[in-house]
């Protein structure tokens, strides 16, 4: 985990790009064509196009964050989200290399890298040569879809997360991490988590269900939203109800709440999690894909 070791140290020799490949940061001219891009696969790109709708450019952030491009004859054929995370968009695993090189170079440290498996696992397998070692790496991730009515009845109690309730519902988002990922989710401190989920909460995406004991009892976001698309993140059952049978009509209760918003639901979910990859099922989503994450 790269957060908690010290910073990428090792390094190697600059290789060539292939013929006729450059790579460099993208800016705002370069919204255009990264927009048309991801839009090759609004659904296994629907990070990056979340962002470029609420940024409205391809430049790199205020914060720093950036896009790798990836260009062949002046095309731009692939790219890479360089922020807290690594995020390839539409990129063929044999220019990993180049994507890894210019990630390596920035000095950034990555918690994480995810997205469609094969381009992960080809930056996993570069990052690696240079150094990076990873703290745990998730090979099969299926990416599934449902468009249209859940299966399943929605929950009525499901709705949406209130600022009011933000004391309750942090703690949740937090115990959803934690179980996730391993390791607290305020370890560099409370501030940036703490943004991220009251971020959620103020645009509609936090969803959530409190007992009459203002207790969380379910919890999901919609992490990444376009007109097209959701995808929902951070699914998490307080462990008190689990084993109860009440998953499915939560889930429902999520994709009608997100089919109010784009007609496509989207998520992925960790091979080994059969319950879960049942759950899903039960509800109506299919698999249109596989994901990789690499926790750094």
């Amino acid at each position: 985990m790269l957060s908690k070791v010290a910073p990428w140290l090792a390094s190697r020799k600059d290789a060539p790009d292939p013929p006729g490949i450059s790579v460099r940061t993208l800016d705002g001219e370069d919204t255009a064509a990264l927009r048309h891009l991801a839009e090759r696969d609004r659904v296994a790109n629907v990070f990056i196009l979340a962002h470029l709708r609420t940024a409205g450019t391809a430049a790199p952030t205020s914060g720093g964050a950036g896009i790798i491009g990836v260009f062949d004859d002046g095309i731009l054929v692939g790219a890479c989200w360089a922020g807290a995370n690594l995020v390839p968009v539409q990129l063929d695993p044999d220019l990993a290399g180049p994507v890894a090189d210019a990630a390596n170079r920035s000095g950034r440290r990555y918690a994480s890298a995810f997205g469609p498996a094969d381009a992960v696992l080809a930056l996993h397998r570069e990052l690696t040569g240079l150094g990076h070692r990873a703290h745990e790496v998730r090979p099969d991730q299926p990416l599934m879809v449902i468009e249209g009515p859940a299966a399943i009845p929605p929950n009525p109690g499901l709705g949406l997360g209130n600022l009011a309730d933000f004391d309750r519902i942090l703690p949740a988002c937090a115990a959803m991490f934690e179980e996730e990922v391993g390791y607290s989710p305020f370890l560099g401190g409370r501030e940036f988590y703490s943004r991220r989920v009251e971020g959620l909460i103020r645009q509609g995406y936090s969803l959530v269900h409190l007992n009459d004991a203002q207790e969380v009892v379910f919890k999901a976001e919609l992490g990444a939203v376009t007109p097209d698309v959701t995808q929902v993140q951070g699914v998490w059952m307080n462990p008190l109800y689990r084993g109860q049978g009440l998953s499915s009509g939560y889930m429902s209760a999520v994709v009608e709440r997100a089919q109010k918003i784009a007609p496509v639901t989207s998520l992925y979910v960790n091979g080994f999690n059969v319950r879960a990859r049942s759950t899903y099922e039960r509800v109506g989503f299919r698999q249109v894909g596989t994901f990789a994450t690499v926790l750094f």
